[in-house]
């Protein structure tokens, strides 16, 4: 009887739940790639109405101080024209109408809506990939049609998906490639990514981006750099 009952136990053990962050352990060639039209996309729960929140392309600065990554450049001694980081690289970060939105539904339902916001990478694996998929995109989407237009959308290329929360923001960052490519020629910038996420600190309260010396209004503006 008591065999039988240590059997029952096992097999009604939970599998260990591994913490996103530790896909950064992983070396590129275990990265699991899967068509776009398989891979996961964003996760929403039961909040329905942040589908509608909108979110927009980063600027390489942007991208670089949501990192908290220096904006270094790479200069060839021949040109003078600098080389951004990360090239191959667009980030979509939330918008001041999500950012505001987020706020006040979370007061609207007495606590009961989310606070968390969503920030989107996908490193490509060529600059002519991000080009290509730049031409198409829209400068801001809803993030309802995330999965479908900017995921899904991607025929013919495989990802690898990561996910981090911290705290008021949700990273999911989508390595991208041709299907049947061998390897990750991006490998670089994508592991930076992955071990700068994994080191900020949590987003207690993202509103605070609202109040950066630049950012003038609710608008556009000037362009708005995430801090944590």
């Amino acid at each position: 009887m008591e065999e039988k009952e240590k059997k029952n136990k096992n097999k009604n053990k939970k599998p260990k739940h591994q913490h996103p962050n530790d896909q950064t352990t992983k070396s590129t060639s275990d990265f699991s790639f899967k068509p776009s039209s398989e891979v996961k996309g964003l996760r929403f729960g039961g909040q329905f109405i942040v589908k509608s929140f909108t979110i927009r392309r980063a600027r390489p600065l942007e991208f670089l101080s949501l990192l908290s990554l220096p904006p270094t450049t790479t200069a060839s001694a021949h040109q003078e024209k600098t080389k951004p980081p990360f090239a191959s690289t667009t980030a979509f970060l939330p918008t001041n109408f999500t950012i505001l939105a987020h706020h006040a539904w979370h007061t609207l339902t007495l606590g009961l809506g989310t606070k968390k916001s969503k920030v989107v990478v996908f490193v490509f694996e060529s600059e002519a990939m991000k080009a290509a998929a730049d031409r198409v995109w829209p400068p801001e989407i809803p993030l309802g049609e995330v999965n479908k237009k900017l995921i899904r959308g991607q025929t013919g290329s495989e990802m690898a998906r990561f996910k981090f929360r911290k705290g008021a923001i949700t990273f999911y960052v989508y390595a991208v490639r041709r299907i049947g490519t061998c390897g990750f020629s991006s490998a670089d910038d994508l592991r930076t990514i992955l071990q700068s996420v994994v080191a900020l600190n949590d987003f207690l309260d993202h509103t605070a981006m609202l109040a950066m010396p630049n950012q003038r209004s609710i608008n556009y503006g000037p362009p708005v750099a995430m801090v944590h």
